[in-house]
């Protein structure tokens, strides 16, 4: 274990890094390291802790700034709480999961039944002990969210309050519900993008028109371009932003290195493969995923190319993009293995932390009714349905969303 502090003039950083099992039910088994970076004002070394859990999953924590405050919400964070900053395992500076392309398949999809929910909250009790820390808040934002409802699940002792954003994820087999009731929120929202950039659409039939061309379009990694890949685009239509920044893409001409490297940044997982490898399993409360997103592929897409899909993981993509080519064997092992539950019913409906949850009603991602469904499940969680805010609020207007979080949580404590 290792512990480094850092002092900038606004923030004193420190970066914890502990061993856990890959396997928590196997604690003599195979070690991977776990990296947190704790975050406080120069004034609030003594102030409580508030965990972090990022969006995902597959991604690490943000890595904070000050003037103005990155993330958005650190600075209200930080008037009250020491911030912990997780990489969640195979993030970041907690050990990679980059190297599995030099093993069997079968060995590949077993390590990574270790990258779930269950495991992250694992991984954050053995840091909590690390710190010697008293049960502390946890924030937890979309995936994150998923996470933090596996901590009330599994370790609600830990738990001071539980503060979710945009992700109150179903409970039980539900992935094909929740795939049902997401596929027509990214068509609703195709429409509505071409509502407002009306031109967009013949720009979008030009570059199929250039990928159905003789030479084709290929990504400066060899990718070959696709309409499925274009039409993955529309996972930027759930942020605020999202219709802008897929319209400064598509403006530009297809055949130039702009667009091309545009594309390929918005839509190739290499940096990040863990996203795409356990994305459908992290909806997966017991039971296979069967690439549910593929079999619930609406006739929509076949009727009308032009229209976006959405946060979907498909077969095709380990097949096209290169990064994920050498886990495609992985990928299908994954689809067809039997997970366990992640949430545990009864306790939920005996919880005794206090708890608030942001659902966001337009949400592209999670979907609204699942998610009031679940907090009805978990006693005490007070709901705050807003439509003021799309899924990246925490991270759009993070001081003001964080702040009436924090009061709803209080005033139910």
């Amino acid at each position: 274990m290792a512990t480094v502090t850092y002092r900038t003039p606004e923030l004193v950083l420190t970066e914890h890094t502990i061993d856990v099992p890959l396997d928590h039910a196997d604690p003599g088994g195979a070690q991977i390291s776990v990296f947190a970076r704790e975050v406080a004002d120069p004034d609030g070394l003594d102030r409580p802790y508030l965990l972090f859990l990022q969006g995902g999953p597959g991604f690490e924590a943000p890595r904070p700034t000050r003037r103005p405050a990155s993330p958005a919400w650190l600075d209200r964070a930080l008037a009250e709480f020491r911030v912990v900053m997780l990489d969640q395992r195979g993030t970041g500076r907690s050990t990679p999961v980059g190297a599995l392309s030099d093993r069997p398949a079968v060995e590949q999809a077993a390590y990574l039944t270790y990258f779930r929910a269950d495991a992250i909250v694992r991984d954050a009790e053995a840091l909590r002990a690390h710190l010697e820390a008293p049960p502390w808040s946890v924030l937890g934002q979309s995936f994150g969210g998923f996470t933090l409802l596996a901590y009330l699940s599994q370790a609600p002792d830990g738990l001071r309050e539980a503060l979710f954003t945009g992700g109150l994820p179903p409970i039980g087999n539900r992935i094909e519900d929740a795939y049902r009731a997401t596929y027509p929120r990214v068509i609703e929202r195709s429409h509505r993008y071409y509502a407002r950039y009306p031109g967009d659409r013949d720009r979008v039939d030009r570059i199929y028109a250039a990928i159905d061309a003789d030479a084709g379009l290929r990504l400066p990694v060899g990718d070959r371009l696709t309409i499925p890949r274009v039409q993955q685009l529309g996972i930027m239509l759930g942020a605020s932003d999202g219709a802008e920044q897929l319209h400064y893409i598509l403006e530009l001409d297809p055949a130039s290195p702009g667009f091309l490297h545009a594309v390929q940044d918005a839509t190739s997982w290499g940096r990040n493969p863990l996203y795409a490898l356990v994305h459908e399993a992290c909806w997966a409360d017991g039971g296979s995923t069967r690439w549910a997103a593929e079999r619930l592929f609406p006739a929509d897409y076949r009727n009308d190319p032009t229209l976006f899909t959405g946060e979907h993981v498909y077969p095709w993509m380990f097949d096209e993009i290169a990064a994920l080519v050498p886990l495609r064997q992985a990928a299908d092992e994954l689809a067809d293995h039997a997970w366990p539950r992640l949430y545990d019913e009864q306790q939920l409906a005996r919880n005794d932390v206090p708890a608030a949850a942001v659902i966001f009603a337009d949400d592209m991602y999670v979907d609204r009714a699942l998610s009031e469904e679940t907090a009805a499940a978990v006693r005490g969680l007070h709901p705050w349905v807003t439509t003021e805010f799309e899924h990246n609020a925490l991270r759009s207007s993070g001081d003001q969303l964080l702040d009436e979080l924090i009061r709803v949580v209080r005033a139910r404590a």
